[in-house]
């Protein structure tokens, strides 16, 4: 095999595989068996190797002692400790961007912003495909927020923390609350209201105005602010979960 397609089917490998990893289709502890992957998605033994090993390095993937590899964990430490890292990167990137971005910047944030409006929201339509919409949209509109930034490795960090908040906020905060709202279980109403709120378009709407007006202090609070939604949408649906156990356990059989 020459170099060149060598290095192409290791990439296409590594972005087929990342990109499932983020969107949780291949699911946090998962292990990963090598001959199943090969034949899932058709790559061959080197370029699976090499894309696994990348994606170890990015901590998307880890490597399990005598069985290869599996899909990195999340938990709620790791999701305290992403949010807060994510709080102490980006504030201080928006703050840059606001302060540097000129006409060009503006555009972007609003053409970004149009986008994310037409998008409707997993708790109206749980849908896959609305799911991943919203969620690239979403990614955007920050993107272009941040983007007159000049920090190059603040916003390398940046992005590392924003794929591992994927990850986390789709396992542990919208997904067991999109299941609960399909199921109509009781007792799951605020955390489908977090949820809602979590991805409102109003919040995006206020962090837009407020970059545009270069209001430095009402953008850090409403960024500070936003940062925290990922982190209270898991919390409800965790207390929720919590308190539907013990009433499952109590009902009588038979009702």
């Amino acid at each position: 095999m020459q170099n060149g397609e060598h290095t192409t089917k290791t990439e296409a490998a590594y972005q087929t595989l990342r990109k499932d990893i983020l969107e949780t289709r291949l699911s946090p502890g998962q292990h990963l068996k090598l001959g199943v992957l090969r034949s899932a998605y058709g790559l061959g033994w080197t370029p699976l190797r090499e894309a696994l090993s990348r994606l170890e390095a990015e901590r998307l993937v880890t490597a399990v002692s005598n069985r290869g590899f599996a899909v990195a964990p999340v938990s709620r430490a790791e999701l305290e400790d992403l949010t807060r890292a994510r709080q102490v990167i980006e504030v201080p990137l928006f703050i840059e961007s606001i302060q540097n971005g000129g006409a060009d910047w503006e555009e972007a944030v609003v053409t970004a912003h149009y986008r994310l409006s037409r998008c409707r929201l997993a708790v109206d339509d749980p849908s896959e495909a609305t799911v991943n919409e919203w969620d690239e949209k979403h990614q955007a509109f920050h993107a272009a927020l941040l983007s007159a930034a000049t920090s190059r490795w603040l916003l390398r960090f940046r992005d590392t923390i924003s794929d591992q908040l994927r990850r986390h906020h789709r396992f542990l905060g919208l997904a067991p609350t999109l299941r609960a709202a399909a199921g109509l279980k009781r007792g799951y109403e605020e955390a489908v209201a977090a949820l809602r709120e979590a991805m409102a378009l109003e919040h995006h709407t206020d962090l837009m105005e407020a970059a545009l007006d270069r209001d430095i202090e009402r953008a850090r609070k409403l960024m500070t602010e936003h940062i925290g939604y990922t982190l209270h949408v898991y919390i409800q649906a965790e207390a929720e979960a919590t308190q539907a156990a013990p009433a499952k356990e109590k009902t009588p059989a038979g009702t």
